[in-house]
């Protein structure tokens, strides 16, 4: 498979100095920059979905009039983050 390149990009030197001061050992600058793309894509797309899923669940409580009182969400919420909580406090 071919490679493609990404266009160059001109920072101001400052953010420059900022990347290359949080490089792990061994590492590029340019894999940094290509790590940096990968996240934010897989990020957008994750964004994109949830969105998605947003809508298509928006879509269907008007259709069946069925909603879920925003309380009952932010408590099954909170459980969730109390498990996990307590779950990280035992390992």
């Amino acid at each position: 498979m071919k490679t493609a390149t990404i266009p160059s990009l001109r920072v101001d030197p400052e953010l420059r100095r900022s990347a290359e001061s949080v490089l792990h050992e061994g590492e590029s600058l340019s894999g940094f920059v290509e790590h940096a793309i990968r996240k934010t894509i897989a990020y957008r797309q994750a964004e994109k979905e949830f969105v998605v899923r947003g809508l298509v669940a928006r879509d269907q409580a008007r259709q069946t009039g069925h909603y879920v009182e925003a309380s009952a969400v932010l408590d099954r919420l909170q459980g969730m983050l109390d498990k996990a909580k307590a779950g990280k406090s035992q390992a």
